[in-house]
């Protein structure tokens, strides 16, 4: 029973990172119905930057947070603006290519800027912890799961009780009915981008103060277990997505305590097999008719 709960207390831990990048992954497919595949990639630049804050800038955890949230912000903005808008009312296949093709962009773009070498994160957060019985639990965890909580609170607040949000809420139901009661439809689309982007930057923060590594590849697989973490709770569903990142985060580290973890991955990919043949539409997910 205490390897059980301490393997809980490590995947809601690491749950909370994945819900954090799906968010971002659920925000934009319900905006336009893009899987932006480059997502990962941002969040791996937030992971730079915010290593930059702490190693040169010699910033405490929360400003380092913040900067690597804003600066992801803009280079979500700036991915949409550059490589998706033109892209608008292109077929599905060109802009999903694209979005193959700003994913590698930036991950050699980064590379040959900061090496391929892996570098380690600074100590930004105590190695304190205290037990529950024989469970475990650090600061690192601790302010992890915290943040996350208080990120996904600050984004329902602005979905359901803002200007934007309730835009964002018009543009997804029908893009078109919401320009012609005068949404501005390309603003909404690039504070979605940003709002997510900016997630996807704290969650590279975490991940590289939770693992203590960092490197220019670390967004593809982390990347796509959040793609499949908004699959599995329902792409388009913000609660979805959550439920889905926490449900990913656990069944990947119970894999790794009593399994092998070498098959963690492969489970993660089963998982979204059997949720697309199962359920197509996720947990949360609705099932929608096209016409023919």
């Amino acid at each position: 029973m205490e390897q059980f709960l301490q393997q809980m207390v490590n995947g809601i831990s690491l749950g909370s990172i994945y819900a954090l990048i799906a968010l971002g992954y659920t925000m934009v497919y319900g905006i336009i119905k893009l899987i932006n595949f480059a997502h990962g990639d941002v969040y791996m630049i937030g992971a730079y930057i915010g290593f930059a804050a702490t190693t040169f800038a010699k910033l405490g955890f929360f400003p380092a947070l913040i900067i690597a949230m804003l600066a992801s912000a803009a280079l979500g903005i700036l991915i949409e603006k550059v490589a998706y808008k033109p892209l608008r009312n292109s077929t599905k296949i060109a802009v999903l290519i694209t979005a193959i093709g700003m994913s590698f962009l930036l991950e050699y773009v980064m590379m040959f800027f900061v090496g391929a070498e892996v570098r380690s994160y600074p100590k930004v957060l105590s190695d304190a912890s205290f037990n529950l019985g024989n469970v475990v639990i650090n600061m690192q965890q601790i302010y992890i799961v915290v943040t996350a909580i208080v990120l996904m609170i600050i984004l329902q607040y602005i979905i359901n009780k803002t200007k934007i949000g309730k835009a964002m809420r018009a543009v997804s139901a029908d893009k078109d009915a919401a320009q012609l009661m005068g949404i501005q439809v390309d603003t909404t689309i690039s504070f979605t981008f940003a709002i997510g982007s900016a997630l996807a930057g704290a969650g590279g923060v975490l991940v590289g103060i939770y693992y203590n590594s960092i490197d220019p590849l670390m967004g593809m697989m982390p990347g796509l277990k959040a793609f499949v973490a908004a699959v599995f709770g329902g792409i388009g569903s913000i609660p979805g997505a959550m439920i889905g990142g926490l449900s990913i985060g656990i069944m990947e580290t119970l894999v790794s305590g009593y399994g092998n973890s070498m098959y963690r991955d492969a489970f993660v990919f089963a998982i979204l097999i059997v949720i697309l043949i199962i359920k197509p539409a996720g947990i949360l997910g609705k099932n929608t008719k096209e016409k023919v």
